[in-house]
């Protein structure tokens, strides 16, 4: 079948198609565009939109983040923040030098007021202490990079015979040691959101400290973060960007042949859903890490070459999703920036596991309060793993029923009224992404990211290139970032700037 991008079109010059209408796949097509080398280039993109990770909705009278919230590290070396500069979306605060020179470690920041679930605050002095104690293991975690060997798999594992030594220095009463151990409960469920995992048993520890935390006090878009991927989408031709688009199958070291082109030959033909074909000399493959372990016996055709598709499997991904709950009257301080949930009878050294129906909302790390949007109040909850997966499955009101009981309980106010109304992300149920971020996982390395990368046919023999590979999943130390995904899509694209226009 004749492809829909084909029409009108002059032969010469090289055919890309790009994968993926995310940040990496717009960051591709954008260095892309307008040179010479590649007169034809086309998206595809799966959705009605472009983004992909990055998802800002309008919601409770103004835009609240579904996917990526903050610029991780806004600093001079992140991409993103200064592509976000550029095309001013961001204030003078975000923009200041003070900002940039924030040194944070990548460790969240202290809760405003900590609730138990017994209904009392927990003190924030032994909040401090916990965390001191917990953000010193992460740190050490980053230092077994280079070690000839690790004490155990895991970071989780490692964390917590740590901290079973310091326990067994703790000299305070039974209640206060207890309550300590669900404090830093709380933050190893922070961390499952950081990295994206169902739990840090799950996260390799020998590699941890390979992913690099870029200087910066982490800042978000007052407008919204799609801003800037519809900036980048509305700097691209009109018709570039082809959505709702999913394609089937890459059909890769071939000879494929077009009406539109006689006497031409393609390496590659993409077969989309819809059964259009469109033949290619390259195709950069963006889509998601979670898209491919779902896919990866049929999206590619011969299938990939055996070490590739086992980096697939074992390079972890998991789901970090977002529940948003409006207000009436705020219960909060009014400089409340973040509220923490403590469980009180939980204890990361207990490895406890209650049906998911009966203990979900126990793995929600609290609540971030957004800016007042005019007379409207939203608290941004966070939740990660099988738990996060298993919310996905309820409905809206047995979600907003449940939560306002949590919040009464840990708040001691049985008669808090009830949010007025619930939205949330629903990333693991997503087709097209099935899930939120990577990490590397229990059995796999940081080769496995760099290997995922590396273009197909592996020997480079006969035709060049023909599939290439961007993503946050592909970049070695800043996967699970939009500046990782960003900078992985210019990767892909100077790779083939180099292969046919060495001099540009």
């Amino acid at each position: 079948m004749e492809a829909t991008g084909s029409v009108g079109e002059a032969p010469g010059g090289r055919r890309v198609l790009v994968v993926g209408g995310g940040i990496a796949g717009l960051g591709a097509a954008q260095r892309l565009c307008g040179h010479s080398a590649f007169p034809h280039l086309r998206v595809l993109e799966a959705t009605a939109r472009a983004g992909g990770r990055i998802r800002s909705e309008r919601s409770f009278g103004g835009v609240v983040e579904v996917g990526a919230h903050w610029i991780h590290g806004p600093s001079r070396g992140n991409p993103v923040f200064q592509l976000a500069a550029d095309y001013g979306l961001l204030g003078e605060k975000e923009l200041s030098e003070e900002n940039q020179l924030v040194e944070t470690g990548g460790h969240v920041g202290l809760p405003s007021v900590s609730y138990a679930s017994s209904g009392a605050r927990v003190s924030l002095q032994l909040v401090a202490e916990m965390a001191t104690l917990f953000y010193s293991l992460i740190d050490q975690t980053r230092e077994f990079l280079h070690a000839a060997e690790t004490p155990v798999p895991s970071v989780g594992e490692y964390l917590k015979k740590e901290i079973g030594q310091h326990v067994t220095g703790w000299t305070e009463d039974e209640e206060t040691r207890k309550l300590k151990l669900a404090v830093l409960n709380s933050f190893f469920n922070l961390e499952c959101c950081v990295s994206g995992t169902h739990s840090m048993d799950l996260v390799a520890l020998a590699p941890f400290g390979e992913y690099t935390v870029l200087p910066g006090l982490d800042c978000t878009f007052s407008k919204g973060y799609q801003g800037l991927t519809n900036c980048m989408v509305a700097s691209l031709p009109e018709d570039m960007v082809v959505f709702e688009k999913p394609v089937k199958t890459i059909h890769w070291n071939g000879s494929f042949q077009e009406a539109a082109f006689p006497g031409e030959t393609f390496p590659v033909s993409v077969e989309c859903e819809d059964g259009d074909r469109f033949p290619v000399h390259h195709v950069i493959v963006t889509v998601p890490l979670g898209f491919l372990k779902e896919h990866l016996d049929t999206f590619f055709d011969p299938p990939l070459p055996a070490e590739k598709a086992e980096a697939i499997r074992k390079i972890g991904f998991g789901t970090n999703n977002k529940i948003f709950l409006e207000f009436e009257e705020p219960f909060w301080e009014p400089d409340c920036q973040l509220i923490q949930l403590v469980w009180d009878d939980t204890s990361p050294l207990e490895d406890a596991a209650p049906a998911l129906q009966d203990a979900w909302f126990r793995k929600l790390i609290g609540f971030v309060v957004l800016p007042a949007f005019a007379s409207v109040h939203v608290l941004c909850g966070f939740i990660a793993g099988l738990e996060s997966e298993f919310m996905e499955t309820l409905s809206d009101e047995e979600v907003l029923l449940c939560l306002t009981q949590v919040l009464r309980r840990v708040t001691g106010n049985p008669r808090l009224p009830a949010p007025k109304s619930v939205l949330r992300s629903r990333w693991h149920s997503a087709p097209y992404t099935r899930g939120s971020y990577s990490y590397v996982a229990v059995g796999s390395t940081g080769g496995d990211l760099d290997l995922l990368a590396q273009p197909l046919p592996a020997d480079g023999a006969g035709a060049q290139l023909q599939i290439l590979f961007a993503g946050e999943a592909t970049h070695r130390t800043f996967y699970s970032t939009t500046h990782g995904a960003l900078l992985s899509g210019w990767r892909e694209a100077d790779r083939l700037l180099s292969l046919w226009a060495p001099q540009g």
